[in-house]
């Protein structure tokens, strides 16, 4: 199957580490679900914040490994180097008829991983 085009078009984000292609690809109402925050973050607005600081704080050594896709979703693996230690996780897209996704969700391990990863993204937050 091929790559998806919202799917492509995250990658064209995380690649470039610039955000800007957030507000055509995220849909109004979707949701970012984070390992760091219990509940789930609603809007536009939010999940741009939440993505961009991922964007920032991962970017530098993010690389996905491999993807699987279904017709309107997708789960990537990625792995990312932060301080020294080798954080793991995955992300799954879900997306709507217009290709935005309405659902994104992150998944991160091991726990020293997930634990530097929150610090470095709650400072990149409050900036």
């Amino acid at each position: 199957m091929a790559r998806p085009a919202p799917v492509a078009a995250w990658h064209a984000i995380a690649e470039s580490r610039d955000p800007a292609g957030l507000d055509a690809l995220l849909a109004d109402d979707v949701v970012f679900r984070s390992p760091a925050v219990h509940t789930p973050q609603e809007g536009k607005a939010l999940t741009t914040a939440y993505l961009s600081a991922a964007i920032t704080v991962l970017g530098p050594t993010l690389t996905y490994v491999r993807e699987w896709y279904a017709a309107d979703s997708a789960v990537l693996e990625f792995r990312a180097e932060l301080d020294g230690r080798t954080v793991h996780g995955i992300d799954m897209l879900t997306w709507n008829a217009d290709g935005q996704l309405t659902d994104f969700t992150v998944m991160v391990r091991p726990f020293k991983g997930l634990q530097k990863l929150m610090e470095l993204m709650a400072a990149e937050l409050t900036r």
